[in-house]
């Protein structure tokens, strides 16, 4: 959760995003675009800070898969309570030091999207019938580009350590010649679907990095055939995460083999990425379908995943006509 106040006769925001990756960094992203109606000057980020509260959920592995339904239970039955213990803190002048609050960013009167307009116009259109005041405010990245605050560049969200080391790998490629391949933050495949996605990516001959996180398979750890790395070794990099828009934006990358999240969406239309779509579940079978036939700008992967179509459809990406 963030919360930033600002002088006496400035707003004092609270910021709180679903506990989940991609919710947490584009709450941040908004969260710094939105300090920068604050102070002219920060020394040691006084006017933005971290709060915590609980979520009521039983302590876990860091690295094991969040539980969606479980998440989402624990908030509508726990996080009232203490957000408003949070608020009453915050309110308290006295001994926050800081004006009280007075915009909660999360749900109210006025709706935003990470979104833009030309994009989702249409969507848009039909939307501002059903709710007074309806905002785009994307993409949030670009819009930060424009004009980073130095005191900020160094506030991210990382739930997991980024290997960063793929950055130097990718430095070593020919322009546009690899595929990106990560399924988010949350999704789970069956052995047998990275077994397919593996093979079909080896087999197309072109490079690629590919995020496998440690929780990604379920039930049993991530298995390739014993062969597998010694065979890809020269074309590939596997590592279990990475800073996403680094590597998005670096000039080797040439396609984005992703699961359809919106942030992964959005961030790959923001730096030009075209994307093979392999949606899993919640809105990504509709982020899939716009991206595939409404906006042209991706190809969908069959959810009965092989290597023959996985294959194929890199091989059209990086070399054919539609990528």
């Amino acid at each position: 959760m963030v919360a930033f106040q600002e002088r006496p006769d400035k707003p004092h925001a609270v910021c709180i995003p679903c506990a989940a990756q991609s919710h947490i960094k584009s709450m941040l992203k908004l969260a710094k675009l939105l300090h920068r109606k604050g102070p002219d000057a920060m020394i040691g980020l006084p006017n933005f800070r971290f709060e915590s509260i609980p979520d009521g959920l039983p302590p876990s592995n860091e690295n094991a898969t969040q539980d969606v339904a479980a998440l989402c239970e624990a908030a509508m039955k726990n996080l009232l309570a203490p957000f408003n213990e949070l608020l009453d803190k915050l309110n308290d002048s006295a001994s926050s030091n800081a004006p009280p609050v007075t915009c909660i960013v999360s749900d109210g009167s006025a709706v935003i999207f990470h979104t833009f307009d030309v994009l989702e116009q249409e969507v848009l259109n039909a939307l501002y019938t059903m709710f007074p005041r309806v905002y785009t405010i994307g993409p949030l990245e670009l819009l930060l580009n424009q004009k980073q605050e130095a005191d900020l560049i160094s506030v991210g969200c990382k739930l997991w350590k980024e290997v960063v080391e793929c950055l130097h790998w990718l430095d070593s490629n020919k322009p546009r010649s690899v595929i990106y391949v990560n399924f988010g933050s949350i999704v789970t495949v069956t052995n047998e679907q990275l077994v397919e996605f593996g093979l079909g990516l080896a087999e197309s001959g072109h490079q690629f990095l590919w995020i496998i996180r440690p929780d990604m398979v379920v039930v049993d750890s991530a298995i390739l055939p014993p062969e597998y790395s010694e065979e890809t070794k020269e074309v590939s990099f596997i590592c279990s995460w990475c800073p996403q828009e680094e590597v998005l934006n670096h000039p080797s990358i040439g396609g984005f083999l992703t699961h359809s999240g919106w942030g992964s969406t959005i961030e790959s239309i923001s730096c030009g990425m075209p994307m093979l779509c392999w949606p899993f579940r919640g809105d990504q079978q509709t982020n899939s379908r716009y991206t595939c036939p409404e906006w042209g700008i991706g190809m969908e992967i069959d959810s009965n995943v092989k290597r023959e179509n996985v294959k194929k459809l890199v091989l059209e990406l990086m070399e054919g006509e539609k990528g």
